[in-house]
């Protein structure tokens, strides 16, 4: 799935990022475009804080495109 948020400034993309996850499976990989900066920092939070991990991040024209990982499954 891909979550465009170009053109928007923190904490949107991390909002929209999160919106997404919680329509997604355990495991599901989805990719952020943004524009704004600061979501190189504030993805990773995210997803430490939530549990699920970044993949990538790449940069090419001003844009970031963040590759994240929901977290999985319990394993009990």
């Amino acid at each position: 799935m891909i979550v465009d948020a170009r053109g928007h400034r923190c904490p949107t993309p991390s909002l929209k990022l999160q919106k997404a996850m919680r329509e997604t499976p355990a495991g599901a990989r989805l990719t952020l475009l943004a524009t704004d900066p600061m979501a190189r920092i504030d993805v990773p939070h995210l997803m430490t804080g939530l549990g699920g991990r970044v993949v990538s991040i790449d940069e090419a024209d001003g844009v970031l495109t963040i590759v994240v990982e929901t977290p999985g499954a319990p394993t009990d």
